[in-house]
């Protein structure tokens, strides 16, 4: 049996250059701690190799303590067998990161720079190493290559695939180098194992994308995982386990709102548990209809759960304000000025031919006048 853990997209060094120097120094460092979990779920699992399919590096020039220090951490993993392939992002273009790595590796990192095939155990691994960003042919067509009768035959690729048009995205190489999604039975591999896309997908039998260990954004469903791949014997089906790697959650919550619901429990129940919101992204999006007190009650409440998650972003665009008159009562039971100012905003933030950005800043003038108004009486 030939057992090992297939991982792909590390990209560490990643800026994360959207986030907050405390967010981002987060990210940085659990993308650096990925490499010993990925060696510790490889232990938990019975296995000794770990096959890395692509973008280790995010960018072909990483600073040189990312490199550094990402090699000083596989070199402490002494039990454990990496093998490191070349992406996209860090194709063999990257002539000086690839010249620091020979340099510098230690014993137990392997470096498929190259087609040929690598022996490792009981198997043969045959890369297919990113030669530049985007080399414009499918490079897997050199997979076919020889090895001695019987052995276990073990492909490492990167790129995109046809079936990802039907996930709503293109490969990254466009139509010329489109990995063929049988390529494992016409190379005649036992498993063929995937790196770009960063989420984890079944292709067939044989073949695996294994997604990011470590999340980089809401766009995945799944919290970071790699896959554990047994092979009993030359031919034989693949076993293939996903294992969690992940040290920082990406959620998104989705709620779908009506005036008749409160709000407020809504986004409770949908909030994850306490103990994990430290370590979560969390991405809170909403559609449907509210009133202006319920409106000014969500944000309230999401105000008030933020410090509880490594970061809150929220997205209100798609709410409509269901304005009635207790609402506008309460701003300006008299009918005056406010009264008039509410009800101009009221209409805005409820017209379809004005823009989102306009709709969404008149929906925040009243909710805000609403607080304004009703913190004065309190």
């Amino acid at each position: 049996m030939f057992r090992f853990l297939h991982t792909s997209d590390l990209h560490l060094g990643k800026p994360f250059g959207r986030h907050s120097e405390e967010v981002r120094g987060r990210l940085r460092l659990a993308r650096h701690e990925v490499l010993g979990r990925l060696a510790a779920a490889a232990r938990g699992q019975g296995a000794s190799v770990v096959l890395l399919a692509g973008d280790t590096f995010d960018q072909q020039t990483p600073a040189p303590q990312v490199t550094r220090q990402a090699l000083n951490a596989m070199a402490h993993e002494q039990d454990i067998t990496w093998v490191l392939m070349p992406g996209n992002h860090d194709s063999l273009a990257a002539t000086e990161l690839w010249r620091t790595i020979k340099r510098d590796k230690p014993d137990n990192l392997l470096l498929a720079l190259t087609p040929e095939p690598i022996s490792v155990a009981d198997a043969y691994i045959l890369p297919a190493p990113c030669t530049t960003r985007n080399p414009g042919r499918d490079l897997t067509t050199e997979m076919a290559q020889p090895t001695p009768e019987g052995a276990i035959r073990i492909g490492l690729g990167h790129g995109g695939i046809q079936e990802f048009s039907s996930l709503g995205t293109v490969a990254a190489e466009g139509p010329s180098g489109i990995i063929a999604p049988d390529r494992a039975a016409q190379a005649g591999l036992d498993y063929l194992g995937l790196g770009d896309w960063h989420g984890q997908v079944r292709v067939n039998t044989n073949t695996w994308y294994s997604g990011t260990p470590e999340p980089d954004s809401f766009k995945h469903p799944h919290n970071g995982s790699a896959l554990i791949v047994s092979i009993e014997q030359s031919g034989a089906i693949p076993d293939v386990t996903p294992v969690q790697t992940g040290g920082i959650r990406w959620q998104h919550i989705a709620l779908e709102l009506t005036p008749q619901e409160t709000c407020t429990e809504i986004l409770d129940a949908a909030l994850p548990p306490l103990a994990t919101r430290r370590d979560t992204l969390l991405r809170v999006s909403a559609q449907g209809r509210l009133g202006v007190q319920q409106m000014q009650q969500l944000q309230s409440a999401l105000t008030r759960v933020a410090p509880d998650f490594l970061d809150l972003s929220q997205d209100l665009d798609a709410v409509l304000l269901a304005h009635d008159a207790a609402d506008l009562e309460v701003i300006d039971p008299s009918g005056g000025a406010l009264r008039q100012t509410a009800e101009a905003l009221a209409a805005r933030a409820q017209n379809s031919d004005l823009s989102a950005d306009d709709r969404r800043v008149a929906a925040t003038a009243l909710a805000q006048l609403f607080s304004f108004v009703a913190g004065a009486d309190a």
